[in-house]
C-alpha cells in the first residue's frame, strides 16, 4: 500500500528528520517577545517535529513496541498494556489541527506531508490485527482514554485523518473504535466524556451510536458544572487541570459534532463554548510573567499539556474579548521553552521522561507512563490556524500578569454569571 511504501521517501524528502532538534533557548527566563512571529511558529514546529517522530516513525515501521521505553513510577509490567496507544492517540489529538491546516509554505508544507504519510501509516499499524504493533483498544480499562484521544484527532482533522485514508484503514479504525465499548465507561468522574468522544467520531463515519455512552454521558458532564467556567470532575470540584485535559476540549468537540446532526444541540453548544472561554481567560492568567505556573493536582507531567483549553479556544477563534490572539501565542511560547528544554525532559534517545520541569520520576502516579506523556501535544493545537493568522502574524504581545506586574491600569477580572442547567436532547435513532 501507498502509506507504507512511501512514508519513509516522504519523510525524506520533507527533511523530517531535521526536526527533531528543537533550538535551545538563550535564556530561560526570556520573553517571547523578544521573537519575531515567524520565529515562534518555526520553534513549535521543530517541537512537535522532535515529539513526533519517534512515536510515528516507529509505529509506521511496526516496532513501537520494540524501541519505545516504558517508564512508570510503579506498576511498569501492568502500564506496558497501555502506553503505546496513549502516546499514539494523545500526540495525534495534539498534532490533528496541523495534520489538517492550509495555506502553509512549500517547506512547512513538505514537513506536514511527511509527519501526515507517517501518521497513515501509524494508524494502519495500530489498528490492524495483523501487524506485531496491533494496540490494545479493549482491555483493561486505560483504552478507552487513548481510543478517545484518537477519535477526537480524527474529528480534529476530518480530511486528513479520515477522507484521506485507505478504506481499508477505515474499517479497521471504526472496529478498533467499537472494540472499546467493551470498557464500562465510569460515570462518577471525567472519563464519561471518553465513552461520549468515541461515539462522537462514530456518528461522523456514518456509524450508529449508543444514547447510554452519546447523550446521557454528556448530560452527566453538563450536570457537574460548578460555575464561573469550571466542572467538577464528578460531584465535587477538583484543583487540578482536567478542566483543560479533557472536560471543555472533549464537551467542545462532542457538541459540535452533534450540533451537525441536529440543530436542537445548538443552545447546549453556545452554553459549554462560553464556559470555555471563560476557563481559557483563567488560565492565560496564570501564566506568571516569567512563562512558570502552578503544578497543582494530579497529572501535572502532562506538561504544557495543561493549556489545552486555552489553545482550543485560539484555533477556534473563539478567545475572550480581553485575550488576544499574540499574548496567547507569546505566553505559550515561553511555557513550551521552559518545560521543552529543561535538562532530563527526555532521555538519550529523545522519549519523554516523566516530569513536570525536567526528570521527576516521583511526580508519576500509578496510571502514568511514558506514553502518558505526550499529552503535551494538545498545547500545539493553534498550529491548525495558518501563518497569516492574527495568532501567528501579530506582534508579539505581553500577556495579562507581565502587564499587571509592570504596573499597567487594567480592567478588574470577574467571574461569569453563568449556573444554569443545559438540556441535551437524543438524536434520532432509527427503530426496528
Amino acid at each position: 500500500m501507498k502509506t507504507r511504501r512511501n512514508f519513509l521517501k516522504s519523510a525524506a524528502a520533507a527533511g523530517l528528520l531535521g526536526m527533531t532538534a528543537a533550538p535551545a533557548a538563550e535564556s530561560l527566563t526570556a520573553t517571547a517577545t523578544d521573537a519575531a512571529p515567524a520565529d515562534d511558529r518555526r520553534y513549535w514546529l521543530s517541537v512537535l517535529g522532535k515529539l513526533a517522530t519517534p512515536v510515528l516513525g516507529h509505529l509506521a515501521r511496526r516496532n513501537l513496541r520494540k524501541f519505545m521505553p516504558v517508564e512508570a513510577a510503579r506498576n511498569v509490567n501492568d502500564r506496558a498494556r497501555y502506553t503505546h496507544l496513549e502516546a499514539f492517540g494523545r500526540l495525534m489529538c495534539g498534532i490533528a489541527p496541523w495534520l489538517e491546516a492550509g495555506g502553509l509554505d512549500a517547506e512547512e508544507s513538505g514537513r506536514q506531508r511527511a509527519i501526515l504519510d507517517l501518521a497513515h501509516a501509524a494508524l494502519d499499524a495500530a489498528t490492524n490485527p495483523q501487524s506485531p504493533d496491533f494496540l490494545n483498544f479493549e482491555t483493561g480499562g486505560q483504552p478507552l482514554v487513548d481510543a478517545a484521544f484518537l477519535a477526537q484527532a480524527i474529528l480534529r482533522a476530518p480530511q486528513a485523518l479520515w477522507k484521506q485514508l485507505d478504506p481499508r484503514i477505515q474499517r479497521q479504525t471504526i472496529l478498533a473504535l467499537k472494540s472499546s465499548r467493551r470498557i464500562s465507561a465510569p460515570v462518577s468522574n471525567n472519563w464519561v466524556m471518553f465513552a461520549a468522544t468515541i461515539e462522537a467520531a462514530l456518528l461522523e463515519m456514518g456509524e450508529p451510536t449508543l444514547e447510554g455512552r452519546l447523550e446521557d454521558s454528556v448530560r452527566r458532564m453538563l450536570s457537574w458544572y460548578k460555575g464561573d467556567g469550571a466542572y467538577g470532575d464528578g460531584e465535587f470540584f477538583h484543583f487540578d487541570y482536567y478542566n483543560s485535559f479533557v472536560i471543555h476540549p472533549m464537551l467542545v468537540d462532542v457538541l459540535s459534532v452533534l450540533e451537525r446532526h441536529d440543530a436542537r444541540f445548538g443552545p447546549a453548544r453556545t452554553t459549554v463554548l462560553k464556559r470555555a472561554q471563560r476557563y481559557a481567560e483563567v488560565q492565560e492568567r496564570l501564566i506568571a510573567p516569567d512563562g512558570t505556573f502552578p503544578s497543582l493536582g494530579r497529572s501535572t507531567t502532562y506538561r504544557f499539556g495543561a493549556f489545552q483549553g486555552l489553545a482550543q479556544m485560539a484555533l477556534l477563534h473563539q478567545l475572550p474579548e480581553r485575550v488576544k490572539p499574540a499574548q496567547v501565542r507569546s505566553a505559550l511560547t515561553v511555557v513550551i521553552r521552559r518545560m521543552i528544554e529543561a535538562p532530563g525532559t527526555f532521555d538519550p534517545h529523545g522519549w519523554l521522561q516523566i516530569g513536570f520541569c525536567g526528570h521527576q520520576p516521583s511526580l508519576g502516579e500509578g496510571y502514568i507512563s511514558t506514553g502518558s506523556l505526550y499529552l503535551c501535544a494538545m498545547a500545539f493545537l493553534p498550529l491548525g490556524l495558518p501563518p497569516t493568522d492574527p495568532f501567528w502574524s501579530d506582534p508579539p504581545a505581553q500577556w495579562t500578569s507581565q502587564r499587571l506586574w509592570a504596573g499597567e491600569n487594567l480592567p478588574a477580572d470577574h467571574a461569569m454569571g453563568d449556573n444554569g442547567t443545559v438540556e441535551i436532547p437524543t438524536l434520532e435513532r432509527a427503530t426496528k
